[in-house]
């Protein structure tokens, strides 16, 4: 690395300078040096190979110096929010063990595949859950900083879009269960604070948090979306009423309003500004889709339910300074505002502002006009926020409840039953719902038998109840430890003949129009009689005696699929499906790769592919570089019976 600069003197033959000024790189200053060394090409190889050259350059590479710092910085960026500004730190030592959280990280995700790889042989079992719980412990044990094994998943999820399906499908999944660990632990330590304490927003940006934990959702970027809201309301009130107290009222000082009049300018201006200026409503069109209560979508959609926007409306009436208490009415969340001195409790001392209803007030009396029936005073009264959050988070159990059966709703289902028990740890109702869950979906049988212990120690009238999911969970986790070889299927084989398509091509329905792509295939119909018999597969033209695929629905579903019913897509796209990953490693324009796991069962399926892509897709015209058109599709079928 010694470096001759130029005098006086002029360089000989061999680049040699004979001036006996020579000057080398290493009798620069320091700060330049420095300065050379951050040079945007030099990646961390060639730092270590300058600094072994001498103990100058060594020395100007140590780990506390800005060199390794800028390796740091320049490779993982997103880790810099860690660091206070100007931070003296080892960067060296922190260089490698991120580096080594990386290498580690990655081969736990590459590894899970292999182990926890699991098809899906019909369309009514789900597609949740394959990756069992002991693949996140192994994360956790490696006992490293948490944000650099965060950083490093999202370092697999942000690399090329189509490539390395199957490491991000199980990356994403790991740093979903992570974030919600943390998201957890954070409730527990909310709960745990005085009720007086406790913010209903806080609790609602939680539950929203650990529903969405790969969205960037925070307390303070809500907060500040509802400071814009508290704004707009002060600029109205200024024009109102220029001295009205609440102008006073700084941000995150909860300040109180006692007379009842400005307290209803209050309210007025509030009700004009969420209602008429933000357009701010109730979704009565959509009133059980679950962003509804998701508070972060509430402020982006401006539109959700009665306990959302009750949160909403009461968060801003308090940073305003009128103090408004939430309602467990049936059917109907509800907010009340006294009319009397502090402390009554008498219903009729009340307003009751329907945040779902634009804000609208109401008597005791007209309360029951919305569910329709009478109740008894104690639907009237003041709830804690706890019981806030345990209603909010009841409407998503209910919501998935109500799902398709498909992954969206079992997520969402999983997430509540969480949620819920965590706030609310012995509800055997729920525990015992989310044993059978578990047992459902196929996974954590050791969870499983944790949870009917604490039931039958809540409750041992659940004996019979948890008697019958004990037997068959230990079964199931015999069943584990002599798994079954998985059934390897040649095309070649003489009872394979009749199967047409393979798995990657990207397919279209012929009779219901959806896109898909095949990730299985049985050369007769597998499903029970019952299923055949509700789908009507008797009225197609070959009936169940057929070749039947499985196959990655556009819309999220996976279907089984006739073969007369399928063909190949004239322009070939990706499919959006959520499951895509666990079956396909690339998506190659026309066709997905399968990974290893996939070729393994299918293990000459990938030579057909590539045979029948270039056949449909790739043909050229003779002495001409133009791909030749795809052969039109046939839109004269029989009718779909499959799913």
């Amino acid at each position: 690395m010694a470096m001759s600069v130029d005098g006086e003197g002029q360089p000989s033959i061999n680049g040699t300078i004979s001036d006996p000024q020579t000057k080398k790189l290493t009798d620069l200053p320091t700060e330049l040096l420095e300065h050379i060394l951050c040079f945007p090409v030099l990646k961390h190889v060639d730092i270590c190979n300058v600094s072994c050259c001498c103990k100058r350059l060594h020395d100007v590479c140590h780990g506390r110096g800005k060199v390794w710092g800028h390796q740091y910085k320049l490779r993982w960026p997103r880790l810099q929010r860690f660091y206070r500004q100007n931070e003296c730190c080892d960067w060296l030592r922190e260089y490698k063990t991120r580096h080594r959280v990386g290498i580690q990280i990655r081969r736990t995700v590459e590894s899970i595949s292999k182990r926890f790889f699991t098809e899906v042989r019909s369309v009514t079992q789900p597609c949740v859950g394959q990756v069992l719980g002991d693949s996140f412990a192994e994360i956790e044990s490696l006992g490293m900083p948490e944000h650099f094994c965060e950083d490093e998943l999202l370092f697999i999820l942000n690399s090329d879009k189509r490539k390395s399906l199957t490491l991000k499908y199980y990356a994403k999944k790991i740093l979903y269960f992570l974030r919600q660990q943390n998201i957890l632990k954070s409730l527990k330590t909310f709960l745990e604070q005085p009720a007086e304490q406790q913010s209903a927003l806080e609790g609602a940006v939680l539950v929203d948090q650990y529903c969405n934990p790969l969205a960037d959702v925070t307390l303070d970027s809500i907060s500040a979306q509802l400071d814009e809201i508290t704004e707009k309301v002060k600029k109205m009130l200024r024009i109102k009423n220029p001295s009205h107290p609440s102008l006073r009222i700084a941000q995150g000082n909860c300040g109180v309003v006692e007379d009842f009049e400005l307290q209803r300018q209050v309210i007025c201006a509030l009700n004009s500004v969420l209602y008429e200026q933000l357009q701010y409503k109730g979704n009565e069109c959509d009133y059980y889709n679950p962003l509804n209560s998701y508070i972060h979508q509430v402020l982006l959609r401006r539109t959700g339910i009665p306990i959302s926007l009750s949160v909403l409306y009461m968060t801003l009436a308090q940073r305003l300074g009128v103090q408004l208490e939430p309602v467990n009415f049936p059917n109907h969340f509800l907010l009340r505002w006294c009319q009397k001195p502090r402390g009554s409790e008498d219903i009729y001392d009340f307003v009751y502002i329907d945040a779902f209803g634009k804000g609208k007030q109401l008597t005791a009396k007209e309360c029951e006009y919305l569910i329709g029936h009478q109740v008894t005073a104690d639907y009237y009264s003041a709830i804690s926020t706890t019981e806030v959050l345990l209603r909010m988070v009841g409407n998503l159990l209910n919501i998935g409840k109500r799902g398709e059966g498909n992954e969206k709703s079992y997520q969402l289902l999983r997430d509540s039953l969480d949620l819920y028990l965590t706030i609310n740890p012995d509800n055997v109702q729920y525990l015992l719902l989310q044993a059978r869950l578990y047992f459902h979906l196929g996974i954590w049988p050791e969870k499983v038998l944790d949870i009917l212990q604490h039931i039958q120690a809540l409750d041992p009238s659940q004996h019979g109840a948890v008697g019958y999911l004990v037997q068959h969970t230990l079964e199931h986790i015999q069943h584990k430890k002599h798994p079954v070889t998985p059934e390897v299927k040649r095309r070649g084989a003489p009872e394979h003949l009749e199967v047409q398509y393979s798995v990657g091509l990207i397919m279209k329905h012929k009779r219901s129009g959806y896109n898909c792509v095949i990730y299985g295939w049985d050369p007769k119909c597998t499903m029970s009689q019952e299923w055949i018999t509700t789908m009507r597969v008797h009225q197609l033209s070959n009936g169940a005696n057929q070749p039947f695929y499985n196959v990655l629905v556009q819309d999220g579903t996976c279907r089984y699929a006739a073969q007369e019913n399928l063909e190949p897509h004239s322009a070939p796209l990706e499919i959006g499906h959520p499951e895509v990953g666990r079956y396909f490693s690339e998506f190659a324009d026309t066709y997905y790769v399968a990974n290893e796991e996939l070729q393994t069962r299918y293990p000459e399926d990938m030579d057909e592919t590539l045979c029948t892509v270039r056949e449909f897709y790739h043909r050229l015209t003779p002495g001409s570089g133009n791909q030749e058109e795809a052969p039109a599709t046939d839109q004269n079928h029989h009718q779909a019976m499959s799913m």
